[in-house]
């Protein structure tokens, strides 16, 4: 087979798991909105297909070159080993898809890339291997424990809605003025951030804590301060309205960061390619995925939104903005980090803290159980058949 069909063959399968990824791993974040009722279920496929391209476009370059470079060592991706690798990712995300048992998109990525970076040759790369299982590991507990202790200071009497939910929303705020935005100038050595475009753009100040300077610190709790004022004042003049209206705001932000996250995995092993052919650019490789998530949003996302909204625990909206919260840090944190994480890990987790405050009974244990079997036999089984499939296609390539 000509290195040109190689190549195709591997552009489509980049294709195929950016669409199998905006149908399932970036659908979640606008589903406890759907659960809460504040969207429907084609208005949220419609918001995160728009929203999760656009995060791509402007968070997508660190988790692309962990994918793409640090998790084999001693050999590069070739176009067939990209195809398989690929390819093998996607047929378990659609079975998710399929089944309405939404699989972790880093699971079985990592795990098929693993698998065909093993078969080329390559070498296990054990520290990256231990430090994105902690991180794993940490994810559930982590996000179940913030959206249980935010539901339940929400759900408190003594904690007034004009006060916890803007208090709530400065804090976001001050999270915004500070995720990378890899649209903005930065010098070496720094984040591309909002606070650090302000700093650039006035000058340097005295140093406050680590690398932030005064200026980034003041424009980090001028964000937040804003946000708390216009929340403060819409829930002086009607609470439910602001408390849907931050839901959807929160779920959107998710939805963003989720495509920041999400197309790292599909465009990785590609990015790869990029520097080997004259067919692709940086740029082309983004693009790719930033159109297969829009497209897989708009047609695949509504029955996994269904899923996640109603099937692992029932929700209001108080404890829907509960359960985005932390998904929200934590898959900022992930983009940070350049670890390729899973957003149904991190929003399901988030969801089924958020539904115990009011015991377990919302909660279903069944299919949380399912779940978990499912996502353990994706990262496993996404390597294997990564390793045997490239090793079968390598003898009649």
């Amino acid at each position: 087979m000509s290195s040109v069909t190689l190549l195709a063959v591997a552009f489509l399968a980049s294709v195929s798991l950016a669409w199998a990824l905006g149908a399932s791993s970036t659908s979640p974040p606008l589903a406890p909105a759907v659960g809460a009722r504040a969207l429907s279920v084609m208005q949220a496929a419609l918001l995160v297909g728009v929203l999760a391209s656009t995060g791509a476009v402007l968070q997508g370059g660190s988790v692309s070159e962990t994918v793409g470079n640090d998790l084999v060592i001693g050999a590069s991706l070739t176009p067939l080993a990209v195809a398989v690798g690929l390819l093998t990712a996607a047929v378990f995300i659609g079975i998710g898809v399929a089944t309405s048992y939404p699989i972790p998109a880093a699971f079985a990525t990592t795990g098929a890339v693993i698998g065909v970076g093993l078969a080329l040759g390559g070498d296990p790369a054990i520290e990256t291997y231990r430090q994105l299982a902690l991180f794993w590991v940490l994810v559930p507990p982590t996000g179940a424990s913030i959206a249980y202790l935010t539901a339940s200071v929400l759900r408190r009497d003594d904690v007034p809605d004009t006060v916890g939910i803007p208090v709530l929303g400065g804090l976001v705020g001050v999270v915004v003025a500070n995720v990378t935005l890899e649209v903005l100038p930065a010098s070496t050595g720094t984040r591309p951030t909002i606070a650090n475009f302000v700093s650039r753009s006035l000058g340097s100040t005295p140093r406050v804590v680590g690398s932030y300077d005064l200026t980034m610190v003041a424009t980090s709790l001028v964000c937040g301060v804003s946000v708390f004022l216009v929340l403060r004042r819409q829930t002086r003049q009607s609470v439910d309205v602001a408390v849907r209206r931050f839901l959807i705001a929160l779920g959107g932000l998710v939805a963003f960061s989720s495509g920041g996250s999400q197309v790292g995995l599909a465009i990785g092993p590609l990015g790869v390619l990029a520097g080997q052919s004259a067919y692709l650019t940086a740029k082309s490789v983004v693009l790719v995925g930033a159109v297969g998530l829009l497209v897989g949003g708009w047609t695949g996302a509504p029955k996994i939104v269904q899923a996640v909204a109603n099937e692992y625990s029932q929700l209001g909206t108080r404890r829907s903005i509960a359960a985005l919260v932390p998904a929200f840090v934590i898959t900022q944190t992930g983009i940070l980090l350049g670890f390729p994480i899973s957003l149904n890990n991190i929003i399901i987790s988030s969801v089924i803290g958020s539904g115990l405050v009011v015991g377990t009974g919302g909660v279903s244990v069944r299919k949380i159980t399912i779940t978990a079997v499912a996502w353990l036999s994706a990262l496993v089984g996404s390597c294997l058949i990564g390793y045997v499939g490239f090793e079968l296609a390598s003898t009649f390539a």
